[in-house]
């Protein structure tokens, strides 16, 4: 069966349960996903539910899509990602975008947890992701391009729409969080990235670092959505403070700052125009 064959059922299979017709779709990181809770009238679909979709194994994510609304705008969200660490090839990684697109969604809102490269942050900070740089060798957009989705060669120059991260640094004055703004490099995990990593990304740019995000965002801009990520600094690179770098360090930090996040970002749906 072809990609988009797939894409189609499993889009058809969402619509048939949904009932809103969402125009954005909210991917949640690591330690956010109970802004899922905040969905109103919402209809949870697992993702071993719906037809080719893949199974997340990353701790701290439920694995299931919440369709319904937040701050009156009607939203789908991904309580859960895919990583390329849990063994799953970029196409299936790249999947439910697809899919969001067959919905008609045409704005996509990332988030994840990421380690701080720059030195003038702290665990805590949020940051409205600027820019990222993938050097990883990977991108899910190789093989046979299929025009229909998009170009062959797309232009990644405005990847991160900026009207859209205007409407987060907007948000995030309304509701009183610091927000930075900055680069985000992309590595694959699952180990933590190691001094001498963090510091040739602060060399090429990037302010912080994580393990997804980049090829959603690929995928998003292949078929032309509007995208924004904010993500939440839950820990300093490894480096930078003279201690290991855990897992529960990451959700620990994302739950303390859940609150304001869960605030950041639903005033940041609220003020995105459709």
């Amino acid at each position: 069966m072809d990609a988009r064959t797939q894409v189609r059922e499993a889009a058809e299979y969402i619509a048939a349960r949904m009932r809103v017709k969402p125009t954005i779709a909210l991917v949640l990181g690591s330690g956010l996903g109970s802004l899922a809770d905040e969905v109103e009238d919402a209809v949870a679909l697992p993702y071993g539910e719906i037809p080719h979709f893949p199974s997340s194994t990353a701790p701290g994510h439920a694995g299931r899509l919440v369709v319904g609304t937040i701050a009156g705008k009607a939203v789908l969200v991904m309580q859960g990602r895919f990583h390329y660490y849990e063994g799953h090839p970029l196409e299936r990684i790249a999947f439910p975008v697809r899919v969001f697109k067959a919905l008609g969604i045409d704005t996509l809102f990332l988030t994840n947890a990421a380690g701080g490269a720059n030195e003038g942050y702290e665990p805590g900070d949020f940051m409205i992701i600027r820019d990222h740089i993938n050097i990883m060798g990977q991108n899910p957009l190789i093989g046979p391009n299929d025009d229909g989705l998009g170009p062959r060669f797309p232009d990644m120059s405005t990847t991160w729409t900026p009207e859209l991260a205007d409407a987060a640094r907007r948000a995030a004055a309304d509701v009183g969080v610091g927000a930075r703004e900055g680069v985000y490099m992309w590595f694959t995990g699952p180990s933590f990235e190691t001094p001498a990593e963090v510091r040739l990304a602060r060399m090429l740019g990037a302010d912080a670092v994580g393990m997804s995000t980049v090829p959603e965002a690929t995928v998003a801009r292949h078929c032309g959505m509007r995208i924004v990520g904010i993500s939440c600094i839950t820990n300093m690179a490894a480096g930078i403070l003279p201690q290991p770098i855990t897992g529960e360090e990451v959700i620990e930090i994302a739950n303390r700052r859940r609150p304001q996040f869960v605030a950041l970002v639903k005033r940041t749906i609220e003020l995105i125009r459709d």
